[in-house]
């Protein structure tokens, strides 16, 4: 009998690789939430705008919206090493450049954002290629575990930056700050040369061109549907609970009369409260089920949106927020689980960045809409609204439920059968055509079609454009399956691609065939 599962951090900790990139996370996670929290609080001292402030955290976190997917592409496809590098050294040089504009007083409202965009762009360019690195660290069964501990990680920078950040923000003022955040990315990419990511696998087929990768990710997502659902929930659940960070220096500010070290530690208690959830998420998880978690987790964030909106007691906000950031925690880490597991190598990094494209790019933009609403509406509606929201997008598992993809469907076969192509075109010649003629046994005409549509959607997330089956009209024994791919380099990724789960499928079509008669294939190129 099999051991017992491990549901503890334990498992993934014991491995140096593991610990040594889980510090240097940590480290740059904290520099960037003492960075967020300085930038932000600067704003509220410049302007007095909450609007203004909440425009920080779309700064900060639009470029993900913008750059994760090409950074997907890019680390499933090039040297992780050289791009996660280059974007620290530039994101480093950023940041020391806004701390010296601080010193000098030359950091307006328009050049604090600027700048917490470019250092935002530098995040967004190295997330994906970091997250799978730190992912491939660890064996798949610790995955879930080594997730959670970087959820860790950044939910504890989240709760100790900013109580960093606002006494030397009170101390020696937001330059001194943004120095700290540099040294942070420093610490990262020394991190980074000790235990560099491991290079991807050679492969004879032709590169990827990051045109044709991102619409493989498309594609893919849209195709896969524990993908889709996962993301949908995410960017649901991210808009909706954005409101209330965004919001929290509004709520310092103006409802709590509280000065930058109080906003710190508002912000410090969210990342408290998740950190404490980290530690025990990997047994909740195992005890509620994915569903029922996430069905609680949104529940008490939306509570946590309402106790903020009305109460004026600030232990009782420390508190509801600490258990408001629990609930993010929890449910936020059960959908990146979910996503990274459900994918498989050859797109990983690219269904990381799909997932922080829906996290925080619908965070961004939730941020400015619920800014621009209290300036119109006042912070309590606002945030009542938002919880509404947050409580209504928990019915989505009735339509789009997630589950944790299993070993058959991302663990890749060898190629389909040798190509019987006598002058094979070249890489970017097509569109390429493919027909595979079906001899079916009598009476079995429905199952045939029944088991030969579960094909359809992994033909074409892995790459086809158009897929049907077609019934010859001479023969009603014989059935074509005809799907086409932009060019023949693009076939030869599709073949690739093809799982453990997708062999399956190809198997319960071929149950119904007539026996010794084999499967055929036609590849044909399209004339230009």
């Amino acid at each position: 009998m099999p051991p017992p599962k491990t549901h503890s951090l334990l498992s993934a900790l014991r491995l140096p690789a593991f610990r040594g990139l889980l510090t240097g996370s940590a480290v740059y996670f904290t520099g960037n939430a003492m960075q967020v929290m300085a930038a932000s609080w600067l704003m509220v001292e410049l302007t007095g705008s909450s609007f203004l402030a909440a425009l920080v955290q779309t700064a900060v976190f639009f470029p993900m919206f913008l750059l994760a997917l090409p950074a997907g592409v890019l680390a499933d496809t090039t040297d992780r090493e050289r791009l996660i590098a280059r974007a620290l050294k530039v994101q480093a040089g950023v940041v020391v450049v806004l701390a010296i504009l601080s010193v000098l007083g030359w950091s307006g409202p328009a050049t604090l954002l600027i700048f917490t965009f470019a250092a935002g762009c530098c995040t967004a360019l190295l997330s994906p290629a970091w997250n799978t690195g730190v992912a491939d660290a660890v064996p798949r069964d610790d995955m879930p575990q080594a997730i959670t501990a970087m959820s860790i990680a950044w939910n504890s920078a989240r709760a100790l930056g900013p109580s960093i950040a606002g006494f030397v923000f009170a101390w020696l003022g937001a330059g001194a700050v943004f120095v700290l955040a540099a040294f942070s990315a420093l610490a990262m990419l020394h991190q980074l040369r000790r235990w560099p990511p491991a290079a991807h696998a050679k492969s004879p087929l032709p590169p990827e061109r990051l045109a044709n990768g991102t619409m493989a990710a498309l594609r893919y997502a849209r195709h896969s549907p524990m993908i889709l659902a996962q993301l949908l929930r995410t960017i649901a659940y991210s808009g909706a609970g954005s409101a209330l960070w965004a919001l929290l220096p509004a709520i310092a500010s103006q409802q709590l009369q509280m000065g930058a070290t109080g906003f710190g530690f508002l912000m410090g208690c969210m990342g408290t409260g998740a950190v404490a959830a980290g530690l025990i998420l990997g047994r909740i998880r195992a005890h509620l089920g994915l569903e029922r978690l996430v069905a609680l987790g949104c529940a008490i964030f939306a509570a946590a949106m309402v106790m903020a909106a009305f109460v004026r007691l600030p232990l009782v906000i420390f508190v509801g927020l600490a258990i408001g950031g629990a609930a993010w925690m929890a449910v936020m880490a059960t959908y990146n689980t979910a996503t990274q597991t459900s994918a498989p190598p050859w797109v990983r990094s690219r269904a990381v960045a799909l997932h922080t494209v829906s996290s925080l790019g619908s965070f961004a933009i939730g941020s400015a809409l619920w800014g621009a609403m209290s300036g119109v509406v006042g912070l309590p509606a606002t945030l009542c609204v938002a919880a509404v929201v947050m409580a209504a997008g928990a019915v989505l598992g009735r339509w789009l439920p997630l589950r944790v993809g299993a070993m058959r469907d991302v663990t890749p076969v060898a190629l389909w059968q040798e190509l019987a192509v006598k002058h094979p075109p070249l890489p970017d010649d097509g569109p390429v055509a493919v027909e595979l003629g079906y001899r079916i046994r009598p009476g079995e005409a429905e199952n045939f079609l029944h088991a030969v549509q579960a094909l359809r959607a992994s033909r074409r997330r892995d790459g086809a454009g158009f897929w049907r089956i077609y019934r010859d009209l001479q023969d009603p024994s014989r059935y074509v399956e005809r799907f086409i791919v932009g060019s023949w380099a693009d076939y030869l990724h599709q073949r690739a691609r093809a799982t453990l789960a997708d062999e399956e499928l190809e198997a319960q079509v071929r149950v119904f065939l007539l026996e010794g008669v084999p499967v055929t294939t036609q590849h044909y190129i399209a004339e230009r």
